[in-house]
């Protein structure tokens, strides 16, 4: 996404597992003690218009015992990195192989034609064994220019040349892509893949391509000419499509679907209003959602929510399921704390074991949190937690704290506040939630001089929940529960 939101860098810490404390299951808290971690990627450039060392923003994909990781490196104060990133492990998570994209950017090896790039997304293709990156090329005046895929045909230790996924033209100005492909060896679409991405120049415009021969080429979708951000294409096992996606304002969370191998896409198809409170201490910040679908096709969404707290003074995270990306459940509360708390949860990544499904489906959620929600920029305690769910989100472990707290002036600035990230993700390695996020120590931070300290981690060992089982759809939305920041107007989350 365009939207410079903050990315942030996580302190790197050698304390040791996660300490058990004595839960009640009225009121969980978080374990005090941090995940042990590896550095997976350290920003290797050195040009003076951005900041380094920083690398920010990152998705991930798994199958089988392999897992992808892509994000940003160098990242811009008003817009994409120096180049994008990516670690892989082929061994569950136990060693790394690390480097960054070919020919995309200037500062790219062998050098590309784009000045900057961003909003990297990873997917594979087990029909043609083929891993994807997709990401949005910017010019010199942070215009998306293109969209992209760097294709790897070796499990993700090598990438080629990136191929042309579309190029804008005229005023377009693209913004926000992702990927998806269908997995799924019984569906009818096997080995499609799903780009998406909106067109900022044209007012958010919703667009999609596909691909059926692992990312060589693409076509472009039929779609509505609806104003959104942010979408995330889920294939399910009987072929269809659903993307949950925000609308162009932030304001509501609603999905399209294709039922023809993504030709064409219907909707959109409401999912929930959103009501989000703005973090404080200068983070940038905002609702978009994170979605995941099990194996029985059940589609997860998560996105910030503060309908369940008085004058809507912190977010929770809130989930909405679907079996057909068309009717959606009631918003549920993921109880992770008490609503009388002053936690303020945002920025999650979802995670669901694509082996499990419906009553035992397995989810990990990895979010960002600060114990006080009321903070400044001084104050704030940026903060990584993790909970989960072995029975489709009916009850949640008690959450653990995986990093930090960090400040947030240890992470770039960017023209939308400090950025640790427009979006976070996790994936299920061997039955554990395998994140790769960015950690950081104290440093001033300054563009143009490489004296952030800040690189991409993964657990040494999976993440593991916390004592306790907490019930799920308990709390009622507060009456009147207001957002406290009005309605955003278009924008870019690059």
């Amino acid at each position: 996404m365009r939207l410079p939101r903050p990315k942030a860098r996580f302190a790197i810490s050698s304390v040791g597992l996660v300490m058990a404390l004595a839960l009640t299951v009225s009121s969980p808290m978080a374990a005090s003690a941090n995940v042990p971690i590896t550095v997976v990627s350290l920003d290797p450039y050195t040009n003076t218009t951005s900041y380094h060392k920083t690398e920010v923003e990152p998705d991930t994909f798994s199958f089988g015992n392999t897992v992808v990781s892509a994000f940003q490196s160098g990242r811009f104060s008003d817009g994409g990195s120096s180049n994008i990133g990516f670690a892989t492990s082929t061994d569950g998570g136990a060693t790394w192989t690390k480097g960054f994209l070919p020919g995309t950017t200037v500062f790219a090896t062998p050098p590309g034609p784009y000045a900057r790039d961003t909003d990297p997304s990873v997917a594979y293709d087990p029909k043609h064994d083929t891993w994807m990156i997709i990401s949005l090329p910017l010019d010199a005046s942070t215009r998306g220019v293109a969209v992209i895929a760097n294709l790897s045909t070796d499990g993700g230790l090598t990438w080629g040349n990136p191929v042309i996924v579309q190029n804008a033209s005229g005023f377009q100005d693209f913004d926000k892509t992702w990927v998806g492909c269908d997995t799924w060896a019984t569906s009818p679409n096997f080995g499609n893949c799903y780009a998406e991405w909106d067109d900022f120049g044209s007012g958010n415009v919703f667009h999609m391509a596909r691909s059926t021969n692992g990312g060589l080429n693409w076509s472009p979708s039929t779609t509505p000419g609806s104003s959104v951000i942010g979408g995330l294409p889920l294939a399910q096992p009987n072929g269809r499509v659903v993307v949950p996606i925000d609308d162009g304002f932030e304001s509501t969370v609603q999905s399209f679907v294709s039922t023809n191998g993504g030709t064409s896409y219907n909707g959109p198809f409401s999912v929930a209003a959103i009501q989000s409170h703005g973090e404080a201490g200068n983070l940038r910040s905002g609702p978009l959602p994170s979605a995941e679908v099990d194996k029985s096709g059940k589609v997860y969404v998560v996105w910030a929510d503060c309908r369940f707290r008085s004058g809507c003074a912190e977010n929770d995270i809130v989930m909405s399921t679907s079996t057909d990306g068309q009717t959606w459940s009631s918003v549920v509360r993921i109880p992770i704390d008490p609503t009388s708390s002053t936690v303020d949860h945002f920025l999650p990544g979802l995670a669901v074991d694509p082996n499990t499904q419906g009553g035992t489906a397995h989810l990990g959620l990895l979010y960002y949190y600060y114990p006080q929600s009321n903070c400044t920029q001084s104050t704030c305690q940026l903060t990584v937690g993790y909970v989960q769910s072995t029975d489709g989100g009916a009850t949640w472990s008690a959450p653990v704290q995986v990093a930090g707290p960090f400040k947030n002036a240890w992470f770039p600035n960017t023209n939308q506040g400090f950025m640790e990230g427009d979006y976070n993700s996790a994936s299920f390695v061997g039955g554990l939630a395998f994140p790769v996020f960015g950690a950081a120590k104290s440093a001033p931070c300054q563009l143009g001089a490489n004296n952030c300290k800040q690189t991409m981690v993964a657990p040494k060992s999976g993440l593991v929940a916390g004592p306790g089982v907490f019930r799920a759809g308990l709390d009622r939305p507060v009456p009147g529960a207001r957002s406290d920041h009005p309605v955003r107007g278009l924008k870019q989350v690059r």
